[in-house]
């Protein structure tokens, strides 16, 4: 059988590119050879994001790029949006396959028997899928770093997000059974894990587990060096989880804490599971015990409701909260969600404004906290990108750095001091 060229390009969140790198994984048996995704291939396989229309957006322009590099190739789209849209993305020409959350692991049988027409389209309702059924993912060819998925799905029903329909419920593996998935990313010589997941604060709950649990064991394992976590909701960062952070040298001081909003009347109508006391709090405890740590927090911007006063209200709760960096989203409308239904749209003009305002204010909150770490010792794993003379990696409290690109130093940690900035304000050593 004539080997087959496969390239892959993954959109949206880290747990899409750890599902991506597990699928890709599956095809080295020789019947693919993958390829670069602007190289010509006989199949491009699009990992796809329904988040914000953008993401969408995106996705269709990556079918078209694809069937303009060979207009013979095969489309296949898998992953969040083909589980929403699955009619939509099958009526794009050079699109042959679409699949599901709950199909694309079948992909290279898909893939194998593949006709010619008519276009084939696998989506199960993933919401009515058991909680037991879950698939463990990690990324890592080549790098120093692995995201490794330790739960999917969510059990949350905010107003703006379809994500629960994309993903289905919450559910995760046992904790011996993610503890010898770890053990697997640690023995390919990887230096960082990063647990990533819809809601990984609700790991263990179908096994009546927890997430506090999981770090513990993983924390006590020999490798890999570092363990950092991905996105904690806020009502799921509990005090315990925050102090095992600090008194364990492997879990990394850095927090990604949604916030979505400053204002307390948003986030009731965003059906959040908390208010902006508690998420104060987090940040506090955090800085009580941690001060040099990494906070980063997620902001929608312009939702529904979203008055000029409640927008102040949200970036001046921001202004003087300790947060790092914010990653700022121009709310997107969703249809399936609530927030779609709503009264009191905002402007796209208007969001884009108070958008621009956050970027500001995310900026300045940045070269804050890289100030603030001017002259700590702390130690950078350095990675294998480079750019131009220059190699980088990231501190223990997620501060990039760069030096001259040494091979030898490739996937080493090393002890530094951050003294020296270079272009845009990164240390340099």
């Amino acid at each position: 059988m004539k080997t087959k060229t496969i390239a892959f390009h993954t959109l949206g969140c880290k747990l899409n590119f750890s599902e991506t790198a597990d699928i890709s994984r599956r095809f080295t048996d020789g019947l693919f050879r993958e390829v670069g995704f602007h190289e010509v291939a006989d199949i491009y396989v699009i990992n796809s994001c329904t988040v914000t229309k953008n993401a969408e957006k995106r996705c269709k322009e990556l079918i078209r790029k694809a069937m303009k590099i060979n207009p013979e190739a095969h489309v296949a789209v898998i992953g969040c949006y083909s589980q929403i849209s699955p009619d939509e993305l099958a009526a794009i020409p050079g699109v042959s396959l679409v699949l599901g959350n709950t199909e694309k692991y079948l992909l290279k049988d898909h893939l194998t028997n593949l006709g010619q027409s008519p276009v084939e389209s696998q989506i199960t309702d993933i919401r009515e899928s058991s909680p037991e059924v879950f698939v463990p993912t990690f990324s890592g060819e080549e790098r120093t770093r692995s995201f490794f998925k330790i739960q999917d799905g969510c059990d949350y029903k905010c107003a703006y997000c379809t994500i629960p329909k994309a993903r289905g419920k919450s559910r995760s593996n046992t904790i011996e059974a993610t503890l010898k998935t770890a053990a697997e990313i640690a023995g390919a010589n990887i230096r960082e894990m990063v647990l990533t997941g819809v809601n990984i604060g609700d790991f263990g709950k179908p096994h009546g587990e927890t997430f506090y649990q999981l770090l513990k064991e993983l924390a006590a394992m020999e490798k890999p060096e570092r363990i950092r976590l991905s996105s904690v909701e806020p009502d799921l960062l509990t005090d315990p989880i925050i102090e095992l952070v600090a008194g364990e040298e492997r879990l990394m001081p850095h927090f990604h804490i949604p916030l979505q909003s400053g204002s307390d009347t948003i986030l009731r109508a965003m059906g959040r599971r908390y208010n902006t006391g508690i998420f104060a709090g987090r940040v506090e405890k955090i800085r009580k015990h941690m001060p040099h740590a990494c906070i980063a927090a997620d902001l929608i911007v312009g939702y529904p409701g979203e008055t000029d006063e409640l927008f102040r209200e949200s970036f001046d709760f921001l202004s003087k909260i300790d947060v790092s960096y914010i990653h700022v989203f121009s709310y997107s409308e969703r249809a399936h969600t609530k927030a779609a239904e709503m009264t009191g749209k905002v402007d796209s003009a208007v969001r884009k404004q108070r958008s621009k305002e956050l970027h500001a204010l995310s900026a300045w909150k940045k070269n804050a906290f890289h100030e603030y770490n001017r002259g700590l010792q702390t130690k950078v794993l350095w990675e294998k990108d480079r750019e131009w003379e220059y190699m980088s990696g990231f501190t223990e409290n997620y501060i990039r750095v760069e030096t001259l690109y040494d091979i030898n130093k490739v996937n080493t940690i090393e002890n530094v001091v951050l003294n020296i900035t270079g272009k845009n304000g990164v240390y340099r050593v």
